[in-house]
């Protein structure tokens, strides 16, 4: 058994990063990183660190069916979102997520920060401007919210990640 399983899904690269560098501050050497993409099954570990790019304010079934099958560990949330970068709609994240864990896992946390966007999100919004000031008003922030998530994540980001991952094994 391992003593850390990182556990990943990543369409950007934005969450892979932020799993590499929870990884790396993780001690010893009974650990692992892989993409949830590429599991055969749950490999055993004494701790799972789930990291999961956001759709729609929460993980997709897949991340969530991996959660649910998780039983009698400790258990840490991270990843990476493109809307939004603030406290409140990182914890519902977190949240939204968290209720796929059994009762009987030790819950350690949750670490949320900003990720790029592809491109067509941009364009999207772009598209979607019409001159109706209250309406423009609502996708200008998103265009100014999607332009701050393109240097996301900074190595500010991926030190806090890595300062997440050290805070959750002080409360083992």
């Amino acid at each position: 058994m391992l003593d850390y399983m990182v556990l990943y899904q990543s369409e950007t690269g934005n969450t892979k990063k932020l799993a590499t560098s929870i990884f790396a501050a993780l001690p010893g050497m009974a650990k692992d990183l892989r993409s949830i993409d590429e599991l055969n099954g749950l490999p055993d570990a004494a701790t799972y660190f789930v990291g999961f790019c956001v759709h729609r304010g929460t993980c997709s079934l897949e991340v969530g069916n991996l959660l649910s099958s998780i039983s009698g560990k400790n258990v840490a949330l991270f990843g990476t979102c493109g809307a939004g970068n603030v406290d409140n709609y990182y914890k519902n994240i977190e949240n939204s997520a968290r209720i796929w864990l059994e009762d009987d896992n030790l819950y350690l946390g949750g670490f949320f920060c900003q990720g790029k966007m592809p491109v067509q999100i941009r364009q999207k919004y772009e598209s979607m401007l019409n001159g109706d000031q209250a309406h423009d008003h609502h996708l200008k922030l998103q265009l100014s919210n999607f332009d701050e998530a393109m240097i996301h994540p900074t190595k500010d980001d991926l030190t806090r990640a890595a300062d997440f991952a050290k805070n959750c094994l002080s409360r083992l």
